[in-house]
């Protein structure tokens, strides 16, 4: 299988590649997906998108690639990638590439001077990985649909001042969605989403039990996810809905557990204590712990005794 890799720096290239008219806005673009004709049959294409991208696709006759993660399209999906971010699509050698949905592409310049561009910084979604996509009902979908089809009429109009404003607050409305429907996926999903909140808390309880704190200090929210096979955008957006702590949040409280077991019940010092815990200077781990518990780990040891 022949292998292509593309890099769009705008807007305006990726039209031209996949043999669509001139954006009617430079900066915003929505897609109809049967209109896209690429180079793809019996071939392995790699694209990098300098713009964000949502997607609302399906596609039947191909597998796409997001990292190493291979995905099947056959239902609704609703993807996000930030700029930057690299996904490859693989044809089938006996078939042709034919995606049925649409694709909203907007460049960061689009934000500036919005409230959007801090806030979109907050959408974790743009982070996961393309087999955490969302999986969309019919009644989801049409909302989406909706939403999509006013950004396009707003940026084929003739543009005025109020085009910006318009803009942004569709593509605010579609997020804002987009994260209800992924809180309910986090739902709908509950029995694979609690294995891997039970893979996580054996990985931390193994982690502690094997002494790595001392050596390694407190493991990192992406060496985390990769244990898990997840993105640690997703992690920490399953957290969120299920406990209601962010990654990091979550173990700060697991670290926070053991120090209570070991000021309770051993006769280390505060300062072994917070060795054994990673932490190389005293002071960080008695801040910590005051944080969460209101107490200094000297008050909380004398409260047993």
């Amino acid at each position: 299988m022949d292998k292509l890799k593309y890099r769009f720096k705008t807007i305006s290239e990726y039209h031209k590649l996949a043999g669509l008219p001139k954006p009617a806005h430079p900066l915003v673009s929505v897609v109809n997906l049967e209109n896209v004709h690429m180079p793809m049959k019996n071939r392995s294409v790699s694209m990098i998108f300098d713009f964000y991208t949502v997607a609302l696709k399906r596609v039947p006759d191909a597998k796409i690639k997001y990292g190493q993660q291979m995905s099947d399209f056959e239902d609704g999906v609703l993807f996000f990638m930030a700029p930057g971010q690299v996904f490859t699509v693989e044809v089938y050698e006996d078939r042709t590439h034919r995606p049925t949905g649409w694709m909203l592409l907007f460049h960061a310049d689009l934000l500036w001077g919005t409230h959007l561009a801090k806030a979109i910084k907050q959408c974790d979604f743009f982070d996961y990985s393309l087999y955490e996509a969302l999986h969309v009902s019919e009644t989801e979908e049409l909302t989406l649909n909706a939403i999509a089809n006013q950004i396009n009429q707003e940026v084929n109009s003739n543009t005025d001042r109020f085009t910006q404003q318009v803009v942004i607050a569709q593509l605010e409305l579609l997020l804002s969605y987009s994260e209800r429907f992924y809180q309910r996926q986090f739902i709908t999903r509950k029995a694979a989403h609690h294995e891997i909140i039970d893979r996580l808390e054996q990985l931390i309880n193994d982690y502690f039990a094997n002494g790595r704190l001392a050596v390694n200090g407190l493991p990192g929210v992406a060496q985390i996810a990769a244990d898990l096979n997840i993105s640690s955008g997703y992690l920490t957006g399953l957290l969120k809905s299920l406990i209601g702590l962010n990654t990091q949040q979550y173990l700060h409280e697991k670290l926070i557990e053991l120090a209570k077991e070991k000021l309770s019940t051993s006769n280390l010092s505060v300062s072994e204590i917070a060795y054994e815990l990673g932490f190389e200077h005293l002071q960080s781990f008695s801040k910590l712990f005051k944080t969460k518990t209101s107490l200094s780990p000297m008050a909380f040891r004398r409260s047993f005794n």
